[in-house]
This record gives structure tokens, sequence and C-alpha cells, in this order.
């Protein structure tokens, strides 16, 4: 079966959206799809034939319509590695990937966020996250029917026409612990950002929330959580109350801040080491200093190890390397209709190549290290702290040196106001700079020298192509993250439509 669609499917974005429903559907030959009313009118819709033949989709059954009578009898799989569900999500470097989770995984992972969260049935949560893949799903369709806690689910495109929803929602039902991503953080911070009086006159009042928590897929966005921190103390929110979460596809969580677990650290590491994949820390305010913020407490059952992605060996806690994993809630593997699983196998089932040769490992794809700090978990252990610096796949190899993106795309929002977001990636060797200008097009050729001459500063790059564009090109997926290599795909194939191109070759 099919969930529903990875996304809000509105007039707008249907062009867009259906064909990639169409090809889910396709590759995991679902016999049929639960969806909404309100979306089964769009299925159907002339709108949608635009896009896709409606007469070519299976059965479709309006959950709105569902008989509410429990059924005669409980289904148990035969074998607890049969496959429960497939996990399709667009990843950020802009390939829809579907992977296996069998039931023995999705058992385990849902004890694992129970322990953590300690989520029994006098419990309550509120969920405003996409529910149609990753950890999303898990939270909303999953836990609270393993775990027997109930759940507040809030959609985020809600939020659009009501941005305070979210928030009066925590407030009214007096919520502990909270899961919400990126994107509806930032849509909070910039729509709510001059009315935090008018939240307080209303009686809006978060100090019952104990843990908010970004589900996401990439380094925690440290500026983000601490704005949003920051602007909501003035209606009781904690400032150790947000933290961050992190999974992949091979894992969907790998840390997840529970509730008996120490506050998330920062760390500082000197960006000039982190080039050549090594972790030096130094004091906060240094110069050439990074942020980086814990992810979350690794999950019950879950074994991490940092390695290095050519020769499979374990590295030490000064070194970068590729987080791998071991877990009872690993996923199985990708799926496809073109036999390529075996491809891509060791994703889910490799092996260091000394150390510990017999444990099956799972390669996350992204770039991070462990760091054993002075504090205490619940059981007195001393806390082993993850920190995600970058998916590999996105990283650029300039002058034999790693760069993340993310690190010159922060430059690049400083270098004007008037830049409202920016993403980068590389072509033939050179680092290409894709801006979003919110200001007027009189601007475009002023944000050129800006933006070559900040990354020139604080990175030593040469800008090779900087491209200035209307706001909402970047691509970005539900969960709020760039998908870079889309992106760049559509640069090669001039469909950006820029405002202005200059060329420094």
């Amino acid at each position: 079966m099919c969930p529903s669609q990875r996304q809000t499917t509105s007039s707008s974005n249907l062009a867009a959206t259906l064909p990639t429903v169409r090809m889910i559907i396709d590759v995991s030959r679902a016999a049929c799809i639960l969806t909404t009313q309100n979306l089964t009118r769009i299925l159907r819709s002339k709108e949608a034939a635009a896009s896709v033949n409606i007469k070519t989709w299976p059965t479709i059954i309006d959950t709105d319509d569902l008989p509410r009578r429990r059924p005669p009898q409980i289904y148990k799989p035969p074998t607890a590695e049969m496959i429960a569900y497939l996990d399709f999500s667009v990843s950020t470097t802009g390939m829809l990937t579907g992977v296996k989770i069998s039931h023995a995984a999705i058992s385990a992972l849902c004890r694992s966020i129970k322990l953590q969260c300690e989520l029994y049935s006098s419990r309550q949560i509120a969920i405003c996250l996409d529910p149609y893949c990753g950890l999303g799903f898990v939270l909303w369709c999953l836990a609270s029917v393993y775990s027997g806690h109930q759940s507040i689910l809030i959609p985020p495109f809600e939020l659009e026409s009501c941005v305070s929803l979210w928030l009066t929602t925590l407030s009214q039902y007096r919520i502990r612990d909270t899961f919400c991503s990126y994107s509806v953080m930032e849509l909070c911070t910039k729509g709510l950002g001059t009315q935090t009086d008018l939240l307080k006159a209303r009686g809006v009042n978060l100090s019952c929330v104990r843990s908010c928590v970004v589900i996401a897929e990439e380094r925690p966005r440290l500026a983000l959580s601490h704005s949003f921190s920051k602007l909501f103390k003035d209606v009781g929110l904690s400032s150790r109350a947000v933290s961050t979460a992190f999974g992949s596809r091979v894992n969907l969580a790998v840390c997840l801040q529970g509730t008996t677990g120490p506050d998330p650290c920062t760390v500082y590491v000197d960006m000039k080491s982190l080039r050549h994949d090594r972790v030096r820390l130094v004091e906060r305010g240094a110069p050439q200093s990074l942020p980086l913020m814990e992810s979350g407490k690794i999950l019950p059952g879950v074994r991490v190890i940092i390695v290095n992605p050519e020769t499979k060996g374990p590295l030490g806690d000064s070194h970068l390397g590729e987080v791998w994993v071991h877990s009872p809630h690993n996923s199985s593997g990708y799926y496809t209709i073109y036999g390529e699983e075996g491809l891509q196998a060791d994703h889910f089932n490799t092996k260091l190549s000394f150390g510990d040769p017999q444990t099956l490992w799972a390669r996350t794809g992204y770039l991070g290290f462990v760091k054993r700090t002075e504090l205490l978990d619940a059981s007195g252990d001393r806390h082993d702290a993850l920190f995600v610096v970058g998916s590999l796949d996105e990283t650029l190899e300039l002058r034999g040196l790693r760069y993340h993106p993310i690190d010159i795309e922060i430059s690049v929002s400083r270098a004007h106001r008037s830049i409202a977001e920016s993403a980068v990636f590389t072509w033939t060797n050179l680092l290409v700079v894709v801006s979003e200008l919110c200001g007027s097009e009189q601007d475009a050729l002023d944000l050129v020298p800006l933006i070559t001459n900040v990354v020139l500063e604080e990175h030593h790059l040469i800008v090779g192509v900087v491209v200035i564009v209307d706001p909402g090109v970047i691509p970005i997926n539900s969960r709020g993250e760039k998908q870079r290599m889309h992106l760049r795909d559509s640069f090669l194939a001039d469909q950006l439509d820029p405002i202005y191109v200059a060329y420094n070759m």
C-alpha cells in the first residue's frame, strides 16, 4: 500500500507532486492508496489529469469513510523479519529512495522511543510533522499505537493559515513534549517574530513544555534553535527545551533527546582542522571556530562508531568520519523494481576492515564524531555525545580539502539582508553559489562582489559562478532540508530562470 502523498497536494504544486506519487506507486507496486476525502477529489481532478493519467491510479480508499468497528482479529506477521512497510522519501540529494522496514525493526524502534521519551498511556504529546515518511510517519501512525499514549496531530500545512496553531495547542493542552521540523520552527520564528506580546495577551504560556525535539536528517541548526528559544522565552519557553534528533535512510532514529538524559551540549571546533577531517576543540569565540550542537541522545540498543569511509577502519575521537550504526531497528535495505538492491547492500550490512570484523553495521552516509562528555545519564554512565557535521554525498572537495555546504551558505546569507536563502555545489571543480533575492532586482548586481568577497575572506575559496534567483527557486523537501543536487541538475539543464548570472572563470 502507499500511505499517502509525500507532500501536501494543492492545485499550485500538483505538477511537481503527482509524478512523484505516481513513481512511488510504480516502484512499490502499490495495490491501493489510503488517503483523505479532500485528497481523493484532487487525485481524480482535471488538474491532476494534466500531470498524470488518473485512470491508472490503483484503488483509492477514503480513510474518512472507513468503518469504526474493531477488526475480528489482530494481524500477526508469519515472521518478524517480514516487511511491514516501505518508507519512501526524497533525499537531500534529490533522489527518491524507498527502504524496507521489517516488523521486528519497527517494534524495536517504537520500544526505544517509548523508553527514551517515557511514553506511557497517561502521557500526551503534540506532533507537528509531515506524516508521510521517516520518523514523522512512525510518530504519527505507529508509536502511539505501540505505547498507548495520546498524540495531538497538527499538520504543518495548517500553520500556513494560522501560524500560531502549534504553539497555542501546546499551551491549551499543557503539552510537556512535542516534536516538530525545522521548517515549522522557521515558520513560527518568522511569522510570529513581532507577535509575542499578542500571544502573551491571549494567554499563551509555554512554560509547560519540557522538550521540543526537532526531527531532522542533517546537522542541528544552532542559530535557528537559539532564535526560536530566545523569541518565545517571553511566553515561558525554557531555554533548555529545544533539542534535535538524528536519523537517516538506514536507521530512522539514531538519536532522540529523552526526558532523563543530560541537556544537549554544544562544542566549538576549528574549521581549518575540520577541512582535513580532524576534530580539534577550541574555546568559544576563537578565530575560525564552528559551533556544533549534539544531535540528541543515542537511543537504547543503538551502537554508533565513527569510520573512515574509504578504508572502513574505526577512527578515534579526534577524527571526522562516517557515522555507522548497529541497531535492532536498522532498515532492511533499499527497495526497487530495477533489481539494483545489491549495488548498495553494504549501506545496510557492512563490516569494519579491522577491530571488530564480525558485527554488521549500517552506513548512514553522514560525517560526524563522538565525544565522551563529563555528563552522566540516568543510569549513571558517562554520556557519549554524537555530533553530525554533514552529508558525505554533499561535501565539496576543493583544493584537496573537504568543505561542508552549510558553512559557506551561512557566510553567504550574512553578506546582505536581501539574500533570503542560498545553496552551494560544485561544477567542473568550480564553486557555484545560488542565492535567492528578496529585494529589488536592481540589487542583484551588487550582491555578486559581496558574495565572492565573504566566501574568499571566511573560507579562502574563489567562487566560480554566482546565480541570483527569485525566492522559492532553491528546492526544499518537506523536512525543510535543501536539495542541493536537485538544484545542481536544474542549473546544468538551464532551468533556473535566473535574475542574474556572474561567471568568474
